[in-house]
């Protein structure tokens, strides 16, 4: 029997359309954009160009202020640490995030604290929520930024990023929102005035590798952004390197089909999330995060008295299951996102992420996993 994978928030199976795509771009159209003096380089150049195009399209931005990275990690880095010398030489050091970040955003920002920059991790509450009036209190004159994430990557809970960019967008202070998780999925936030958007290919079908980074204009004025590396600028100056056209025609692909099918997908997403409600009825359990302001295909949930760890082992040859983001997926540490919301040490060391991809759960057998928590609960 077939081990169904509920740990979509990690990465997604690429989705066969847009195989088909990358493939065409890897072995018949395989110019390098950079290349003018050939057919191959141009085709190739404005096929890049049209990814621009409808993806800035889709932030209701224009097309010269996206640029193309490996993926949000990149992104986020590019943002935060590209922001630094204009905080140095404005005396603006302090920045405004969140304990619940995902380490791509904590982890550079820490190396900005290393470089005397002052760091508010703002704390959620126990829903996992950050308020805006916690945000907006924190604003100092010599506030530089505010980084969130839009959607948690261990919860799925939504983070009000729209409504604090309207009140940003009026101040000094510039708004860098990692949309990893909820890129293609909750559109409408992201054409709210965020300053810098960081989004991954790999959360949507798309293959890994690939992602975005949006610098939204204030006005005339570009963000103030320096290059974190060197070798080309082939991105506005900001991304050195060879563009990867197969991957980036692939992510224009992936969001494409994605738009398209978005309302279904989420009809399906739901359908996924009562069902494994229903399954646990019955069972002790807490849902970490709350379902209200959360994305359907991301459910984090505690077994009473279960260990999380061993309950993986339990259900490896029945779904593929996670206990947060992969990239501490090695640590047995109790999550920093549950942590931080308060929640009791027990719960929050044994949190189980399910996460899925409607259209790959035709195997789900919620019976089965209901057995594997019961069997651990004596």
């Amino acid at each position: 029997m077939p081990t169904t994978y509920l740990d979509a928030a990690a990465t997604t199976r690429v989705e066969p359309r847009v195989a088909e795509v990358v493939l065409h771009w890897m072995t018949e159209e395989f110019g390098n954009a950079g290349s003018r003096t050939h057919d191959y380089g141009n085709r190739a150049k404005r096929a890049v160009q049209r990814a621009r195009d409808q993806l800035a399209a889709q932030f209701n931005a224009k097309p010269d202020e996206l640029i193309f990275t490996s993926g949000a990690t990149e992104s986020n880095n590019i943002a935060l640490l590209g922001l630094a010398q204009h905080g140095i030489e404005t005396s603006r050091r302090h920045i405004v995030s969140s304990a619940v970040e995902h380490k791509a955003v904590i982890e550079p920002l820490e190396h900005l604290q290393s470089r005397g920059f002052d760091v508010d991790f703002l704390k959620p509450d126990n829903t996992g929520r950050i308020s805006p009036d916690a945000v907006l209190e924190r604003l100092r004159p010599e506030t530089l930024l505010v980084s969130l994430m839009h959607v948690n990557n261990e919860t799925g809970v939504i983070q009000p990023v729209a409504e604090i960019a309207q009140h940003l967008r009026e101040t000094p202070t510039y708004l860098h929102v990692d949309a990893a998780q909820g890129f293609a999925k909750l559109p409408e936030d992201l054409t709210a005035p965020i300053d810098m958007i960081s989004v991954s290919g790999h959360k949507i079908g798309a293959p890994k590798g690939i992602g975005a980074l949006l610098i939204r204009r204030r006005g005339w004025n570009r963000i103030p952004l320096q290059p974190i590396m060197f070798g080309g600028g082939q991105e506005r100056k900001l991304r050195p390197g060879t563009l990867p056209v197969p991957l980036v025609v692939g992510l224009a692909k992936a969001e494409e089909i994605f738009r398209a099918e978005r309302h279904q997908w989420m009809a399906g997403a739901r359908k996924v999330r009562e069902q494994l409600l229903a399954a646990f009825t019955g069972i002790p359990h807490h849902i970490n995060g709350d379902p209200a302001c959360a994305v359907p295909h991301i459910l984090n949930l505690t077994f009473e008295g279960v260990d999380t760890e061993a309950l993986i082992v339990r259900l490896k040859d029945v779904a593929a299951v996670a206990t947060g983001s992969a990239c501490t997926s090695a640590s047995y540490t109790p999550s920093h996102v549950l942590t931080a919301m308060g929640l009791p040490e027990k719960v929050a060391a044994n949190g189980l992420r399910l996460s899925w991809f409607p259209a790959q759960t035709d195997d789900l057998d919620t019976e089965q996993i209901a057995a594997a928590v019961r069997s651990l609960q004596g």
